[in-house]
This record gives structure tokens, C-alpha cells and sequence, in this order.
């Protein structure tokens, strides 16, 4: 069993990830499908993410995302919204999201029940997806016409009463997570922008013609699995059922149909590689780049020793969402944030050398001229950058 360095894993970014410039791909679609999929939580990441491994504008990532549809927004792991490309959609809808659909329904049907709104919960909810899912027939609507049309979606559901964080809360954002995750419905185009996560909703055979095919729950792990490996491999068992959101049982079973090679990682843990990546990659020239807010290469495992050191408090909020962040030949090495003018700012967190000092400034620079003056107001911001802001006067 061979042992893959941290030096080979860090190597193997540059490449995968289409992030060192010799590496990077020419489409949206190409770097979608490098990363497996793209965390698109917030919409601006998305491009953010796409445009650092292709150069592509906010017009291409618009057009193949709404256009084309090639590339497709899907509520899937761990109750996130990720872009897919399109033809991994039937492994996706058959297992990770069918897993957090569940999860959802029963949650939602608990609750309902708990409030005195329904004797059978899960009977409730089920006719409230329904009647979504019928008034979208008749053509894509926000959810706050959904609302308007539906009068049970303005209900309001009492949420971990005594807590800090708890209230009452919105039902039909509840009520469309479970459509969007089960596939019954997708996030069409954008009501607000390309920042803003207010879609119009409809139905998935609108969308994309047809409805997509379902794998197997077993099928459709083993095919994430696969492609995660290319992406992301080395990774633990571990790391993929954290990404995955799933069990170790179905963890295991995906490793075993893929014929995932096993290898050994620096500190001796078990870790496992694509079946056919198992020689080791040639490091790539020292590059420089800066990734958005819960960027896939930023969240793409559990263990992040590797490639984050000691950075995490500094990087991470205490939910575990990764900030826009500032790389240096595959380690990260800072954050970025944004001036009131648009001018990207690089925020190391210790000193660095005056050849990844100009390699960042030159990617800020070239950051600042595609986003041309708009602003990116990321909700998961790393203390990094908070710290860095609160310390700069509005006129510096």
C-alpha cells in the first residue's frame, strides 16, 4: 500500500481542481464536472468559483446555468444547494437527496403535528407539496407568490422555543426544501440578480423537458463516489461520509463497487483513491488563487490538516463554513474581502513571500476587473476578514 504525501495531495489541487493556470479548463461545464459539483448556497459562489477555474463571465455562467441547463441547482448533501452537471442528476436524486428529502419530510411532519396543525403530519405535508407542486404546472413562481396563492405556506411553525436561535419561523421555504431535495421541483431564473437567492420555482420537467431517471440509492452513491474520488481523492472514509451526509454502511458499499484503491495518507489513516488515479501526480508550478465562500476545494473534506493547517478558527465560522479564502501553492494562506469600491483585498494570516504577495495581488487584481465594481456580500465571511474590516476606516 502506497503512502500519498501531504506535498502529492496539495500537488493533485493544482491539477483536479483546475486551479494552477496550466490547469485550468475552458467552460463552465469543464469546471463543474472538475469539482464533481459546485456549492451554490449562495448564487454569487457559483460564479466565483467557476469563473477562478475557467475564466468564465457572469453572462456564461448565467447562460449555461439558465440557458442550457447543462449545469442544474439541486437541494442534495447535508441540506445544501449545490450545482450539478446534468447528467449526474439521477445519481444524486436517487440517493443523497432522496436521503435529505426524507430527513426534511419527517422533520416538517413532526413539527406540524407539535403546532396542533394536523393529526397526520406526514399526511399534511405531503397535500402541501402537492398543491405547490400543481399551482407550479401552471407556470414558475416565487415564493412569495407561492404564498399568495397557497395560504397555508404563510403559516408561521415555532422552532427551538427558550433557545437564542429559536422563533417562529416561516413555513415555505420548510415546504419547498422538500420539493426541491425530493426533485419535484428546481430553482429556475433568478427574481433579484445573480447575487441573491430569490429563484423563481418550477416544475423539474419544465425545466429541463423530461424528468431524469432515478438510480438505485446503491447506484447512485456509487457514482457520486466516483467522481468525488477523481476530484477529491485521497480522501477517508470519513471525509466522504461527512460530504456525502450519508452512513458509513453506504460509504462503504460506494468504495467497494467503485474499486476504490486504498493508500495510506502522512499520518497513517487509510484513504482511498479513484481506481484509475493511483500514479502519483508531477506538483505543478507554485500558483495563487482566490476561492469564494464554502468554495468545493475549501469544504471538499472533513480532515483539512493538509492544506489548512492551523488556519481554521481563522477561516471557518463556528457552524464549519469556510470564507472566501486566499491560496498559495495548495495550502490556504489568508482570506479576501472587499473595499466600499469593489477593490479586492487579499488578507493573509501570517507573513508571506514576496512571490505569493505578488502571485495574490496580481488574482485580486484580476478579481476586482471581473466583478467591475459590484460587491460581494458573502453571509459566511471569515473572522479573518471581519477582523480585518472592523480595523479599516471607510475612507482607507
Amino acid at each position: 500500500m502506497r503512502t500519498v504525501p501531504d506535498d502529492e495531495r496539495r500537488a493533485r489541487l493544482a491539477v483536479r481542481h483546475a486551479l494552477a493556470p496550466g490547469h485550468r479548463v475552458g467552460t463552465v461545464e469543464a469546471a463543474v464536472a472538475a469539482m464533481t459539483c459546485l456549492h451554490a448556497t449562495e448564487p454569487a459562489s457559483v460564479h466565483l468559483s467557476a469563473h477562478a477555474r475557467s475564466g468564465a463571465t457572469r453572462d456564461d455562467v448565467l447562460r449555461t446555468l439558465h440557458r442550457d441547463r447543462t449545469v442544474v441547482l439541486q437541494l442534495a448533501m447535508r441540506r445544501t444547494v449545490f450545482a450539478f452537471p446534468r447528467d449526474l442528476l439521477p445519481a444524486v436524486r436517487g440517493s443523497a437527496a432522496a436521503r435529505v428529502a426524507a430527513q426534511l419530510s419527517a422533520r416538517l411532519a413532526k413539527e406540524v403535528e407539535a403546532a396542533g396543525l394536523a393529526g397526520d403530519g406526514a399526511a399534511w405535508v405531503a397535500g402541501l407539496c402537492a398543491a405547490v407542486h400543481e399551482r407550479l404546472r401552471t407556470g414558475p413562481a416565487t415564493t412569495q407568490q407561492l404564498r399568495e396563492a397557497i395560504p397555508e405556506l404563510a403559516l408561521r411553525l415555532e422552532a427551538a422555543p427558550g433557545k437564542t436561535y429559536g422563533g417562529r419561523f416561516p413555513i415555505a421555504p420548510r415546504v419547498l426544501s422538500v420539493l426541491a431535495a425530493g426533485g419535484g421541483v428546481l430553482r429556475g431564473d433568478p427574481a433579484a440578480g445573480w447575487k441573491v437567492s430569490r429563484p423563481f420555482w418550477t416544475t423539474t420537467e419544465d425545466w429541463l423537458g423530461t424528468e431524469p431517471a432515478r438510480l438505485t440509492a446503491r447506484e447512485g452513491y456509487a457514482e457520486i463516489v466516483r467522481r468525488w474520488l477523481w476530484s477529491f481523492g485521497p480522501g477517508t472514509e470519513a471525509d466522504l461520509v461527512w460530504w456525502l451526509g450519508a452512513t458509513k454502511g453506504a460509504v462503504r458499499d460506494a468504495l467497494d463497487d467503485v474499486g476504490a484503491a486504498e493508500v495510506r495518507l502522512d499520518d497513517a489513516s487509510v484513504a482511498w483513491l479513484h481506481p484509475d488515479d493511483t500514479d502519483p501526480l508531477p506538483a505543478a508550478e507554485p500558483w495563487a488563487a482566490l476561492l469564494p465562500a464554502l468554495d468545493p476545494t475549501t469544504m471538499g473534506w472533513r480532515g483539512r490538516g493538509f492544506y489548512l493547517g492551523t488556519l481554521g478558527p481563522h477561516l471557518f465560522d463556528v457552524n464549519g463554513n469556510g470564507g472566501p479564502s486566499a491560496w498559495w501553492d495548495g495550502r490556504i494562506v489568508g482570506g479576501w474581502t472587499q473595499r466600499p469600491d469593489g477593490r479586492v483585498v487579499v488578507v493573509p494570516a501570517a507573513p508571506l513571500p514576496r512571490a505569493a504577495r505578488k502571485a495574490l495581488a496580481s488574482e485580486a487584481d484580476r478579481l476586482t476587473a471581473w466583478l467591475d465594481g459590484e460587491i460581494v456580500r458573502s453571509l459566511y465571511q471569515s473572522p479573518l476578514a471581519r477582523s480585518h474590516n472592523a480595523s479599516v476606516s471607510p475612507g482607507d
